[in-house]
């Protein structure tokens, strides 16, 4: 039998709670016929502003193809939008529309829940001192891993995962 040290392992630690917590929002945003890959979408999106497929792709770290199904099906859903990037007109951003905004306000509801069961029984130094300890393992690891490529931004000035996150609260 192969070996490991799980009591020991970050990324078990990480990946096991992520997955808990993705489940936990996946089973509401069934309720707006929303699935956690969209929802993913959207959040960049809302979080970062348009981005191209090949950076959206990239930054939720799947395939460009798997993606494209996911933009198609959002799109004829009435969720987002694709427009020609103004520096390469074979290049597309993708955009949310008003109607996304909508299904978002209710998606976002889900995640204060989710977060809100999440951190319960915690105090606000111990939730404060949790987010500064992911910080630094992010920062850890960052130069390990391909970064998006500066030049598929369509005009952005920074890379999405560098900007700020939304405050992590216990209530």
């Amino acid at each position: 039998m192969l070996e490991f040290d799980w009591e020991n392992s970050v990324g078990y630690w990480i990946c096991s709670t992520s997955h808990l917590l993705r489940r936990a929002l996946g089973t509401r945003l069934q309720e707006e016929r929303m699935t956690l890959r969209q929802w993913e979408v959207l959040a960049m999106l809302f979080r970062c502003g348009a981005c191209s497929q090949t950076q959206i792709a990239e930054c939720l770290g799947i395939e460009p193809h798997t993606l494209t199904g996911v933009v198609t099906r959002m799109e004829r859903d009435g969720w987002l939008e694709r427009i020609p990037c103004p520096k390469d007109r074979r290049r597309y951003t993708v955009h949310p529309t008003r109607r996304a905004e909508r299904v978002w306000a209710r998606a976002a509801e889900f995640c204060r829940e989710a977060r809100k069961k999440a951190l319960d029984g915690f105090t606000e130094s111990e939730v404060l001192a949790f987010k500064e300890m992911c910080e630094r393992i992010q920062k850890n690891l960052e130069d390990l891993g391909p970064s998006v490529d500066a030049d598929d931004q369509c005009g952005h000035g920074e890379a999405p995962l560098r900007k700020a996150a939304e405050p992590v609260g216990v209530s």
